[in-house]
């Protein structure tokens, strides 16, 4: 589907991907015409083969790639959207575009020519290209994840000092860090020695890396700095990890935005929020209720030109020059600005009271059992019921509770469910309970893709 909207005549892959490319250039629905391999295979252009060729041109003076003249407000870059709830748009960046969003973040987070970044995220989401292209301007080494089962070697094998991440990555380790303290019992000598900490950092004085040593080697040893973006942060998880010594901070953006709109950084950091705008972003809370809670629209140098050959949909959402996100958010006394969550996920009851999914997930994510949670409105009479699946870490249940029956882990499971709900007003109370160990369906960015678990729960 993407190589027939975008209309790409070449193709890099790897070697495993090259039956799949011919199958797909035999049925001639698409556009593509060259396939560049990254392997060296025979009778195919080769990455290696492309280098050489254009030294041979450099040489023999063809001076048509130096020369070239770039337009940095013509399209550079179209990048498909994860689509969590329709099909995928083809969002069209320029060079404008990622440029303006690299200084924008060079001007709010301070990188190392000395630092070391892991890449987790795909480079077909601007998060994973862009953050990588940001690296590279400060000089920042990067070197590359074997897979999720290989995090903790990688972490200490290449002495990561920063990486980008989603949360679910970044509140996975957290839990593992947390239940390796409770399984040492020293649950309580931690929280003593953040105390303390905390006082001595009022004078000056960080004995953070060598009280927390333990943890450190868990991470690698080297690890300074976590970027968390994509979704909502635990704020329990961003405070634990500053707490340790290692600045946690939160971002927040679109495939739109090339993506960054807004960002903690080490001097603005309050635990639950996205920050402030990037330096050249405008931001505002449009249409707000009684709560201050409306619509984040945005203006800036980094917003997209449009979607690719698809005109509605660019007027759907850049409406006299502002994008709008769909995110719902407030912002605090300060301008700092606190997500709510999407438009399109929000619970509206008949008695005409919104219940907002992802701050009661938050709280649900806490449970050190859950990997994973979905707050959504099940449909009963002629109202809605608020209801929550539950995906739970059986490593862990295993461990805790050995030998438990599946009746037994839900009793245990509602009554957590019961106690969350007495922190909520009585219309977020959820009243049915989902509960299994199968992961939900995902995009490649880890959001759970709601409607699709919606659907696969009715059948």
């Amino acid at each position: 589907m993407s190589l027939k909207k975008s209309g790409a005549e070449i193709i890099f892959c790897e070697e495993s991907y090259i039956d799949t490319i011919n199958k797909i250039m035999l049925k001639g629905e698409t556009s593509l015409q060259k396939v560049i391999c990254m392997d060296e295979v025979e009778n195919f252009d080769t990455v290696r083969k492309l280098i050489e060729k254009g030294g041979e041109l450099i040489q023999a003076g063809n001076r048509e790639y130096i020369d070239t003249k770039i337009d940095t407000e013509k399209m550079a870059s179209i990048v498909f959207t994860s689509g969590t709830t329709s099909l995928s748009k083809a969002v069209m960046l320029s060079q404008k575009n990622i440029i303006s969003n690299i200084n924008g973040l060079n001007k709010v987070e301070k990188m190392y020519s000395t630092d070391t970044n892991i890449a987790f995220l795909p480079f077909h989401h601007t998060f994973g290209s862009t953050g990588m292209l940001f690296f590279l301007s400060n000089g920042t080494r990067n070197v590359f994840c074997d897979g999720l089962r290989h995090i903790q070697e990688n972490l200490k094998e290449y002495k990561v000092t920063v990486f980008v991440c989603v949360p679910l990555l970044i509140e996975a380790m957290y839990k593992k860090i947390e239940a390796g303290i409770e399984k040492k019992g020293k649950t309580k000598l931690v929280k003593i020695a953040k105390v303390l900490c905390k006082i001595l950092l009022k004078f000056g004085i960080d004995i953070r890396k060598k009280v927390f040593k333990e943890i450190y080697d868990e991470l690698g040893g080297e690890i300074r700095f976590v970027i968390s973006g994509a979704s909502s942060l635990d704020k329990k998880v961003a405070k634990g990890f500053n707490d340790f010594g290692i600045l946690a901070v939160q971002g927040y953006g679109l495939t739109e935005t090339a993506p960054v709109l807004t960002a903690e950084n080490k001097k603005v950091i309050r635990y639950g929020s996205i920050g402030y705008p990037l330096p050249g972003v405008e931001i505002k809370i449009d249409n707000p209720n009684e709560e201050g809670i409306g619509e984040i629209i945005a203006k800036g140098p980094n917003v997209m030109l449009g979607y690719y050959e698809d005109e509605k949909a660019t007027n759907e959402v850049i409406k006299d020059g502002w994008f709008h996100t769909g995110d719902l958010a407030y912002m605090d006394k300060d301008g700092i600005i606190f997500i709510a969550g999407r438009k399109k996920n929000v619970i509206v009851l008949k008695n005409g009271k919104n219940v907002y999914p992802e701050e009661i997930e938050v709280l649900i994510n806490n449970l050190p059992y859950v990997a994973e949670s979905m707050v959504y409105g099940e449909e009963k009479d002629d109202d809605l019921l608020v209801s929550v699946k539950i995906v739970y870490n059986k490593e862990y249940v295993e461990e805790k509770y050995p030998n438990i029956t599946e009746e037994e882990l839900r009793e245990i499971v509602w009554k957590d469910i019961k106690e969350i709900n007495t922190k909520l007003p009585k219309y977020k109370y959820m009243k049915k309970l989902v509960l299994t160990d199968e992961p939900m369906i995902k995009t490649t960015t880890q959001k759970v893709k709601r409607q699709e678990e919606i659907k696969k729960m009715k059948q």
